[in-house]
């Protein structure tokens, strides 16, 4: 049975916090807020994880996953970036963005589309993630909480709670939340490409 904790949306209890980052350490699978509703995440290299993510979100390893980072310093590292592109990022973020890259090798292959090479990238704007991010001190392999027969995040805990608490190691319960996906913009080619319209303003990223 997963641990459970309720932390304040505003003001994250620092004790939850860590408790949950060290079962993350550990090998954990943990769900939690975002800015577009709840996901689901672990270590970059854990891949008894990854596979564990893939049997609930009944996907497969070609999904598009994401890495969930802290801030614009872990960008350089897991993804090749423009001067345009990084710019455009720095004034968006954090945000219901998902900017789609060119991983570097520090990606593991695993992660990233195999055709492309290419991984997503995530600042969001939610202080529980960001606290989460922090306490680990790098990103978290991360994709939205899409259960099977659904087409939209799960956005209330206790449900999730109610289908997920034998399946995942800790639930963080940060309130009901909507549940708008991410805006995801295309900075692989010269051209930018709005892949998806959601949440997050497209007009900065429009010529």
């Amino acid at each position: 049975m997963s641990q459970y904790f309720v932390v304040h949306p505003q003001t994250p209890q620092t004790r939850l916090i860590s408790q949950a980052v060290a079962i993350v350490r550990n090998g954990g699978l943990l769900v939690y807020p975002t800015d577009s509703g709840y996901a689901v995440g672990c270590k970059l290299e854990n891949k008894s994880a990854l596979d564990r993510i893939c049997s609930i979100r009944t996907i497969d390893a070609n999904h598009n996953f994401t890495l969930m980072c802290r801030d614009l310093s872990e960008l350089s590292t897991y993804a090749s970036i423009n001067n345009i592109a990084y710019r455009l990022i720095r004034n968006n973020t954090p945000g219901p963005y998902t900017f789609i890259l060119k991983g570097t090798k520090e990606v593991p292959r695993r992660l990233m589309n195999q055709k492309r090479k290419s991984i997503g990238i995530r600042i969001p704007n939610n202080k529980i993630a960001l606290a989460l991010l922090e306490d680990l001190g790098e990103p978290l392999m991360s994709t939205s909480l899409i259960l099977s027969g659904s087409d939209v995040t799960e956005s209330d805990p206790v449900d999730i709670r109610e289908k997920l608490e034998h399946q995942v190691d800790v639930i963080i319960d940060g309130g009901v939340l909507g549940n708008t996906p991410t805006t995801v913009v295309n900075f692989e080619k010269d051209n930018i490409e709005i892949m998806r319209e959601g949440s997050g303003d497209i007009s900065p990223f429009v010529n």
